[in-house]
């Protein structure tokens, strides 16, 4: 057991430090600092012992120390509200270039569209002092960020508009992609065309509603209270949408589907039919070119990389009046859009 126990100490003891470094290499502390830090006045040959030191012990310079002395962390959060959500890959991936660009760490964390789980991820971070943030919002009141944004942590909302606070917000077209995905529809025949989109209080599902509306009533299309079915996304609760819509003396003919996931558990659906039914999906999905998906797509690395460069031009003392930035988002016709209504 004491064996145990020494064993795990010195794997998981104390890392070693510019002292240990020092004692190593036999010279000065400050020579050890002036070394890891680039700095001159060291000769070629103390420089070595040092480095060399530095090497046997494993030294890692403690960049959390200095960065604040410099009053920034070099750091900024990332709250998204599924790590699991293929959409926030790239954009992920695209805020966390232009970190690296601006030599700072991103850390990020899921919501799980929970707003309570939002708050309590943004304070903590806020709380080991992040420079800035990017939030996907969960919940639709961001006042408890006032304090934070006030003391100086730059912010930027992705993908939904901030809840009663000021503050830059990137977000795609979800209005205008609904409005054309529809209008595709109808220019191919359709005129009962039936909607499956998220819970309403998030923007993006009411904002992609809005557009069905707008599509179908330039149309001069009366929509049905059968046609639209808003709500959780869980598999279970779309198939059901779906399938209610697809019955009856007068079924739908087409349905828009409101996101990425109520694209793929729709295609799941209308495979198990004989009558093939037009499909248009907000959101792109992995395959959909292969499988002749027609959907309207976000960039979402774009929106990412807008969004992170809205931050750092805050972080470097931007002071405009807080911007809100719309992306265009763009139809891809694959097939499953261009199916007329059957006979």
């Amino acid at each position: 057991m004491a064996e145990t126990a020494r064993h795990s100490e010195s794997r998981y003891g104390n890392r070693p430090t510019m002292k240990d470094v020092a004692a190593r290499a036999g010279v000065g502390l400050k020579t050890v600092s002036r070394v890891v830090n680039s700095e001159p006045g060291v000769t070629p040959d103390t420089e070595r012992r040092v480095q060399e030191a530095i090497e046997a012990l494993g030294f890692r310079r403690n960049d959390s120390a200095r960065v604040l002395r410099k009053g920034r962390t070099a750091s900024i959060g990332l709250v998204l509200e599924d790590l699991a959500d293929p959409f926030y890959g790239p954009l992920s991936r695209a805020v966390e270039e232009v970190a690296r660009a601006h030599g700072a760490l991103l850390i990020n964390g899921s919501s799980a569209e929970d707003p309570e789980r939002e708050q309590e991820l943004v304070l903590a971070l806020c709380a080991r002092r992040v420079d800035g943030l990017i939030v996907i919002p969960a919940g639709d009141d961001h006042r408890y960020l006032e304090p934070e944004m006030k003391a100086g942590i730059a912010t930027v909302f992705v993908d939904r508009p901030a809840g009663r606070v000021d503050a830059d917000m990137v977000l795609s077209d979800s209005f205008g992609g609904a409005r054309a995905g529809v209008t595709h529809l109808i220019a191919h025949g359709h005129r009962r065309i039936g909607f499956v989109g998220d819970q309403p209080r998030i923007h993006t599902a009411t904002e992609r509603l809005r557009g069905y509306h707008a599509a179908l009533a330039d149309a001069g299309i009366e929509v049905a209270e059968s046609w639209v079915s808003l709500g959780p996304t869980d598999p279970a609760r779309v198939r059901s949408a779906v399938e209610t819509m697809l019955s009856g003396p007068e079924p739908v003919t087409a349905v828009f589907a409101g996101n990425n996931r109520v694209t793929v558990t729709a295609v799941r659906v209308l495979a198990e039919r004989e009558r093939r039914i037009a499909l248009v999906g907000f959101d792109d999905i992995e395959l959909a070119d292969l499988l002749g998906i027609t959907v309207i797509s976000q960039d979402a690395a774009a929106v990412g990389r807008t969004a992170a460069e809205h931050l750092f031009r805050r972080l470097d003392g931007a002071g405009h009046a807080p911007v809100r930035v719309e992306l265009p988002t763009r139809l891809i016709p694959r097939g499953s859009g261009e199916l007329p209504p059957a006979p």
